[in-house]
């Protein structure tokens, strides 16, 4: 699939990021919303204690980072509005069975909604405990491949490996 496809191919697409305040799906998200302004929505997957906790983090962890700053140049005064209408946080935890997510309304939008799935989750720590790098590199993949098969309009499930990832 060539660039031009790819971008034609998210256009009014609906996607979930697992692991969004990591390095990878920071990257991901700004290079989407860059260069397809026409994505219908992103909703980003991080830990949080609910639906406040999630916007905090998303402002200080992803959307406020110097990444984003061409996109801020591009859209200047209209990046709040952006923002707002394209991206949607989603407080939850793959290691959970429905990847944590509580709101049961949230949920039910983002099964019926979501086109892609990106997994970007992971622990990275190599001196992680045995139990907390199973329960979410390994059993969280699965939890987000079960939450996947869900959302009855998914075309693609992108699963982002661990292996030699560390920031």
């Amino acid at each position: 699939m060539d660039l031009c496809s790819a971008v034609q191919f998210l256009e009014n697409k609906t996607i979930l990021v697992s692991g969004a305040t990591g390095f990878l799906a920071k990257v991901f998200v700004e290079k989407v919303l860059r260069i397809q302004p026409n994505i219908k929505r992103l909703y980003l997957l991080m830990r949080a204690a609910d639906v406040n906790s999630a916007h905090q983090r998303l402002h200080k962890e992803v959307l406020g980072k110097e990444l984003f700053s061409v996109l801020r140049g591009i859209l200047g005064s209209n990046i709040d509005s952006f923002f707002h209408e394209k991206v949607i946080p989603v407080p939850g935890d793959i290691s959970c069975e429905n990847l944590g997510i509580q709101d049961i309304t949230l949920r039910a939008e983002i099964w019926k909604n979501t086109n892609i799935v990106i997994n970007c989750a992971a622990t990275t720590n190599f001196d992680e405990r045995y139990e907390v790098a199973w329960a979410i590199n390994t059993m969280g993949a699965l939890n987000v491949l079960n939450f996947a098969k869900l959302c009855p309009a998914v075309k693609m499930l992108l699963h982002v490996s661990t292996a030699y990832v560390r920031g």
